[in-house]
Parts: structure tokens; sequence; C-alpha cells
């Protein structure tokens, strides 16, 4: 969406039920996405938060407060058209997925690593039917295929709207196992979050914080949250 920019001619932003869905209308005219198809919405919900965004713009429309309407009109340019290979590339995540990967020391951050993901791991094995395997440094570790094909049907099940936002989960956290957590209601987005970041967090505890580095972690949470709330919302 970047370069577009709009001024605000619209008096209220209503919801409005078409076939396939929820439109939501500016006056009498319905929202389109930067390639002019007509946004439609699978669920109510996520076309009043839809609505929501845009009756809140002032004078010119600031796409970047406006994270639902960014995610439906990815879901519907981007992912919509490329759903197969999208799909492929979040899955490929399992392959080194963040929760695989431990330290060799020392021993306090070996020890939350394994508190805070053997047990999302042995979820993955029990529920999702994917053991996935664990080992040291950054050297790669081939994951069992049928694990791989396990994870991999997962995300393929997944509907346009709920990979555009499954996407930001896996990306921002680099683990698919973390994402899938979270979309199969096993954590919170926030203790999901928390997860991710053990080994920054450590080192931030241990060293000091990064004021940018900072800045940026809160923006990625930010996103990271907002992900889950546009997931739950495509019904």
């Amino acid at each position: 969406m970047s370069g577009w920019t709009a001024r605000r001619f619209w008096t209220a932003a209503s919801v409005v039920p078409v076939d396939g869905g929820f439109a939501v209308h500016l006056d009498a005219r319905p929202i389109r996405t930067p390639l002019k198809a007509q946004l439609v919405l699978p669920t109510r919900a996520l076309a009043e938060a839809i609505a929501v965004e845009w009756q809140a713009q002032e004078q010119t429309v600031n796409p970047d407060v406006m994270p639902f309407t960014r995610t439906a009109n990815s879901a519907i340019d981007k992912v919509a058209p490329q759903l197969a290979d999208i799909a492929v590339m979040l899955a490929a995540y399992g392959e080194s997925d963040l929760l695989c990967y431990r330290a060799d020391g020392p021993a306090e951050l070996i020890t939350l690593q394994a508190a805070g993901w053997d047990p999302l791991l042995q979820w993955s094995a029990e529920s999702l039917g994917a053991p996935l395997r664990v080992t040291t440094g950054v050297m790669h570790v081939d994951q069992p295929p049928a694990s791989l094909a396990a994870l991999s049907e997962h995300v393929r099940s997944l509907s346009p709207f709920q990979l555009a936002a499954f996407h930001d989960l896996v990306a921002i956290s680099g683990s698919l196992i973390l994402a899938l957590a979270v979309t199969c209601k096993k954590l919170s987005a926030e203790t999901a979050w928390t997860l991710s970041r053990i080994d920054e967090d450590w080192q931030a505890a241990l060293w000091g914080e990064d004021e940018e580095a900072a800045e940026a972690a809160a923006r990625k949470r930010a996103a990271f949250v907002q992900a889950d709330r546009f997931y739950a919302m495509c019904g």
C-alpha cells in the first residue's frame, strides 16, 4: 500500500452484507483494494473493525493506522492469487524452527529455552502429529519428513484471510510452531511473543537494553498481537 493516499470524502463508514461476505461502504461507495478489487470480508466482525478504521480517519487517509485494512488488502491482492506458494513458504519455517535451535551455554539460558520451548515441541508432536528434532548451535538439523508434511497440511488448510495474518505471526516470531500454537489457541499472542524473545530478553537483562532495539521490538510485538486479532476475526 506504499504511495496510497486519499482525502476523506465520506460522512459514514458502514458494513453491508454482500454475496460472499460483508463489504464496507463509505456512504454509498464500496471500498476497493489498491488493485481495485472489491473489499469483501469473510465475517461481520472483520468488516466492522475495518469500518471503525475508516470512520476514524480525518482529513487525509493514513494507512499506517489502519492495520485491519492493510491486512485485508494483502489477503485479496497478494495472498489469494498465490495462496499455494505462500503456504509452502510459511510451512518451510518448520525446517528450521526457532524452537529447535538451542544455546550451548550459559546454563541459565539453556534452562530458560528448555522450560519455554520444550512443552511446545511436545504439543507439536502430540497435537499436530509433528515431532521435531532439537539441536544446539546454528548448524542445520534435518526434520522428519512426516512431521514437515503434517505441519504443511495445517498451513495449507488456511483461507487467504487467515494466511495473511498467519504470515505475520510466523515471520515476526521466526517460529511456525509458535504461530500454530497461537492460532490453535494453545497460547495467547502475548505469551507466544514472550517465548519468541527468550534469547533477546536474556541478553537485555544481562547487558542492558538498547533504546533503538527496544523500540523495534515494541513495534514487532504490536504487529504480532494485531495479526492474532485479525486471525481471530476471520471466523
